[in-house]
């Protein structure tokens, strides 16, 4: 996280609360950058590593991507997947601006995940969901793991972690509380 800054990932007039523990909003329809503290709360329940295929379901500022590509590293990939023409492009902006070319950066809608490039080690889902998109488990490699918060908008939700066994089964478990912007799109809100 010392090495990113999140300043440059929020619009400028928020820049003197980047470091805030709240969410900021960013351009797009109900868009924001997550507090500082839930990137790594996300981020050590995957066991993100070096030399991961990461995807990134809900692009936002761009932030998360950018730590997650320091954490992967160059052996890794990441690919981040946003449904909001105007946060895709603040994200993609954001990722250039600081160097981070290497990022795949989709306009799309992300319940559908990113066949073009599974399967994955690790998928972060950046919005409530009713429940855990099917295509996103597929594309899951066999000891891969999926992080996403669950319930309604506007009320806590449930921060889960999906572990997919070597033999496909899927155990999952409760990390923390959460409160999210809902996931667009037929898992959706």
């Amino acid at each position: 996280m010392l090495r990113v800054p999140r300043e440059d990932f929020i619009p400028s007039h928020y820049r003197d609360y980047a470091y805030m523990e709240v969410p900021l909003p960013i351009p797009g329809r109900n868009a924001t950058i997550s507090c500082p503290h839930s990137y790594p709360l996300f981020y050590e329940a995957l066991n993100l590593d070096r030399g991961d295929k990461f995807l990134e379901v809900g692009a936002g500022s761009g932030y998360g991507a950018a730590l997650a590509r320091e954490i992967v590293g160059s052996e890794g990939y990441v690919v981040t997947v946003e449904i909001d023409p105007e946060t895709y492009r603040f994200a993609k902006e954001n990722l250039y601006k600081l160097g981070y070319t290497d990022i795949e950066i989709v306009l799309g809608d992300g319940s559908y995940g990113y066949p073009a490039k599974a399967p994955y080690d690790k998928i972060c889902i950046t919005a409530s969901c009713r429940r855990i998109p099917e295509p996103l488990i597929r594309q899951l490699k066999p000891n891969g793991r999926l992080i996403t918060p669950m319930g309604p908008p506007n009320s806590e939700q449930d921060l889960v972690l999906l572990v997919k066994g070597s033999d496909g089964e899927l155990k999952i478990s409760y990390i923390d509380k959460v409160l999210y912007v809902p996931l667009r799109g037929p898992y959706g809100y």
